[in-house]
């Protein structure tokens, strides 16, 4: 059976439900929607409408209000939720969520930006390692694992628009770039990528300059899929007609 999952950075959850997320959300009809940056308590996120629609919603937030946030929303109930990484600093923030089925893992994670400063990309730094080790040793048990989210990190030259002017600028330093492929040789697959070599296929555009009409955008939000589910991936492709944030969602399709 196709499932559908999406990622999505909507720059708070009820900002982008006050733009239209819901309609969007009735007519993709996802199997399964991974949200970053919710800024938002669980209480004052609308689970009622999903619920309605005979969905699970499962809610990591941030300690501070306004902040970060990620939540799983899935049509079949989980055989386990776990949020947080182990982590106290990184689990603070809310910024990972996993939810397992039957052999398989979904994981849905909001990496640090570190475009705010030294301290910050030092943060980033610590967490990608977090996600590393993390994902290391979780492999050991439970192989098929799916991490999607907004990663903060373009990988190659062709995900960015002008690579030339960004080559020291947070999301584009080498050393992240260097953890993406390090992670895939680990055992993933950037699954937009096995589907699509087209430049210029962003999902994230600045607010400013007019940015997003003239796509000067990046590509910062991944499924990454174990190779082990590799087989199981039908499609996969960027949305960027859909308006509630200044990322668009990213859609995976997979037999499951």
């Amino acid at each position: 059976m196709k499932q559908s999952l999406f990622t999505y950075n909507v720059n708070g959850i009820r900002a982008a439900i006050r733009k239209g997320l819901k309609d969007w959300f009735k007519s993709v009809n996802p199997d399964v929607l991974m949200i970053q940056e919710t800024k938002a308590q669980p209480e004052d996120i609308d689970t009622f409408f999903f619920k309605e629609l005979g969905y699970h919603v499962c809610v990591h937030s941030a300690e501070k209000k306004g902040y970060s946030g990620v939540m799983i929303i899935l049509r079949q109930e989980p055989d386990v939720v776990i949020a947080g990484i182990g982590n106290e600093k990184f689990d603070a923030e809310g910024r990972f969520l996993r939810a397992d089925f039957g052999d398989i893992t979904l994981i849905n994670s909001y990496f640090p930006s570190g475009t705010t400063g030294t301290v910050r990309q030092d943060v980033k730094y610590a967490y990608l390692d977090a996600v590393q080790a993390y994902i290391n040793e979780l492999k050991k048990q439970r192989p098929n694992i799916i991490l999607s989210g907004d990663f903060n990190i373009c990988h190659k030259p062709i995900d960015i628009s002008k690579p030339e002017n960004k080559k020291n600028v947070s999301g584009f330093l080498p050393e992240e770039r260097q953890w993406v492929s390090n992670f895939l040789n680990s055992g993933f697959v950037d699954s937009f990528r096995a589907y699509d070599q087209r430049p210029e296929q962003y999902s994230w555009w600045s607010y400013r300059a007019n940015a997003r009409a003239k796509n000067l955008g990046w590509r910062i939000d991944y499924h990454m899929v174990s190779e082990s589910l590799a087989g199981n991936m039908k499609n996969a492709a960027i949305h960027p007609g859909v308006y509630h944030s200044d990322h668009c969602p990213v859609s995976l399709e997979m037999e499951m």
